[in-house]
């Protein structure tokens, strides 16, 4: 499957609010045909092509740069506040007494949900960089430039690309996970009504549980969306993402199930 399919997929797989924040590609792509393969010029217009092409990869790194931030001080401040709640709903709210299950049920979904949607920033951030690599790799093809280099390295540099703190925040919640999934408290708390949340098998990442929708069926679609990217026949280059970081417990299966580790191929 081409990378605009793909992409295409990703953003229809992806949340609502989400879909028109990802990389303008078709635009892109549409520009870059219009590039004449002698001179560089957009529309034969005799010039000005290049400058318009850069200008508009600048606009959408820069709108890519601001949702991306955006999203990671959300998720800083929801994490704060979920931690600060299953440590009370942990700790019977001081007065010792057990969480209901209601209270423990609540809480979980908390849980996976800002995961997924952390997971699904992270996926963001790999899918716009890898579509910036392929613009970049289509128009220097057309036009005999060496414009990706260059542009490349900066974008090595921005706030979208530069993902420590959301994987670290990634990597706190999955602890977080493993502790009231595993928990005794939580184990007691949902006694006759019982769901299990399980790693599936490597098609797809992750398995729901029985009755969570929405953010996490989408995770779960950007995480095969990834593995098929990162499968590609292309060879690993320089212009390839990295892996990405293993988890600090390899043996949990919470944490196998979305840990993506071959590079993608541009």
């Amino acid at each position: 499957m081409k990378f605009g399919k793909r992409l295409k997929k990703q953003v229809e797989e992806s949340l609502p609010e989400w879909r028109d924040k990802f990389l303008a590609y078709k635009r892109l792509k549409k520009l870059v045909r219009l590039v004449s393969s002698s001179s560089g010029d957009v529309g034969g217009g005799g010039g000005g092509g290049e400058a318009e092409f850069v200008r508009l990869l600048d606009g959408e790194v820069d709108r890519i740069n601001a949702f991306f931030l955006e999203q990671e001080e959300e998720f800083v401040i929801r994490q704060r506040e979920l931690q600060e709640t299953v440590e009370k709903v942990a700790g019977g709210g001081g007065g010792g007494r057990r969480p209901a299950a209601a209270e423990m049920r609540r809480v979980r979904k908390e849980i996976v949900d800002l995961h997924g949607e952390m997971v699904l920033l992270l996926n963001y951030s790999a899918v716009n960089y890898t579509g910036l690599a392929k613009i970049l790799k289509k128009y220097d093809k057309r036009t005999g430039r060496l414009l990706r280099l260059p542009f490349i390295e900066k974008v090595l540099r921005q706030p979208f690309f530069t993902t420590e703190l959301i994987s670290r925040l990634v990597r706190d919640c999955e602890a977080t996970m493993e502790a009231i999934f595993t928990s005794s408290v939580a184990t007691t708390a949902m006694a006759g009504d019982r769901r299990t949340w399980k790693g599936c098998s490597g098609d797809a990442g992750m398995a729901p549980m029985a009755d969570q929708q929405g953010i996490f069926r989408n995770t779960v679609a950007a995480l095969a969306t990834m593995k098929e990217l990162r499968s590609g026949s292309s060879t690993y280059g320089r212009f390839s993402l990295p892996p990405m970081a293993a988890p600090a417990s390899p043996e949990s299966d919470v944490l196998q199930s979305i840990q993506i580790a071959d590079p993608i191929p541009i």
